[in-house]
């Protein structure tokens, strides 16, 4: 019999876009969704879902028109985050998951939170890694974007600069890191985010979603009265060599939830390339002692690694 804690792969149709996922552990302990962010996918949890499947039950979905997922045309689906929120929804209904922790990473928060404002009564608990639902997180790198979306004119368009291509993609991963870092990081993540990004067409559906980020800043006060009002659990794993998001978002969740538990390491954006023991340990832990709440987080008080 194959080892229910394995890493699986399989597919599911769901909102119309057939997806790729990764899943293990036991369905009768508690769920946890691992939400990716640009421009990766559910690879990049490789290295710390057979150990939280001991105890819990990991699903990691490869979003639409990123890995092994359907990216299908611009005219056949709707390349927002709360369609891709819907998606996944539904792909979480016909799984049977009726509850769920949720593990959010860079684009993966703006997701998560769509999916928690649109069903809080599902959400058992919040696991933020390098991603920003706040102010406070996005710093004066982010005032072009922060135009762009407010007026997409060519000029606004211009003044971004080109990234969505090879070197940018690298420096999602690098950037930040000095060499021992570096070293940690598995050279096959961004060079296999690039082959997909580099398929036809993907650019430009990824850049469509990239144009609803405005969106998400918009919803800043609804994520802050969502947290107020539910108090989900919430555990922050942080890499201090973060370059696109400022390490002032942790005080804004703590200003805003009641205990929150936050651990910073000497990490980049992707910090689970150098740190998937401490943070798989640390989410298992943060599971365990919350899995009975529903409104509660895990006493405790700031601490940094």
């Amino acid at each position: 019999m194959l080892d229910i804690h394995k890493i699986k792969s399989r597919r599911l149709t769901a909102n119309g876009v057939e997806l790729h996922y990764r899943e293990a552990g036991s369905t009768e302990n508690p769920t946890i969704v691992l939400l990716h962010g640009y421009p990766s996918s559910s690879f990049m949890f490789r290295n710390i879902m057979e150990p939280l499947a001991e105890s819990t039950h990991v699903l990691a979905f490869d979003m639409p028109g990123f890995g092994l997922s359907e990216a299908p045309p611009l005219d056949e689906f709707e390349y927002t985050f709360a369609s891709i929120a819907r998606t996944l929804q539904q792909a979480l209904t016909q799984k049977g998951v009726q509850s769920y922790y949720l593990y959010m990473h860079d684009w993966g928060a703006i997701v998560g939170y769509l999916m928690a404002l649109s069903a809080p009564e599902k959400v058992r608990g919040l696991v933020v890694q390098n991603g920003a639902a706040h102010a406070e997180g996005f710093g004066p790198d982010w005032d072009a974007p922060r135009a762009f979306w407010k007026n997409p004119t060519r000029e606004n368009r211009a003044a971004l600069g080109e990234w969505m291509n090879e070197e940018g993609v690298r420096n999602e991963y690098y950037a930040g890191l000095d060499d021992a870092l570096a070293a940690l990081v598995a050279p096959e993540c961004w060079r296999y985010d690039w082959e997909r990004l580099s398929r036809p067409g993907a650019i430009d559906r990824i850049f469509a979603l990239y144009c609803d980020v405005g969106s998400h800043l918009e919803r800043f006060e609804a994520i802050s009265a969502y947290h107020r009002e539910h108090q989900p659990p919430c555990l922050i794993l942080w890499g201090r060599r973060d370059v696109f998001f400022e390490i002032d978002e942790i005080s804004a969740y703590a200003r805003e939830l009641d205990p929150v538990e936050s651990h910073v390491f000497d990490g980049g954006h992707f910090l689970l390339e150098s740190h998937h023991r401490e943070c798989s340990a640390l989410i298992e832990r943060f599971v365990a002692e919350t899995a009975g709440r529903t409104s509660a987080s895990v006493a405790g008080p700031m601490m940094r690694t």
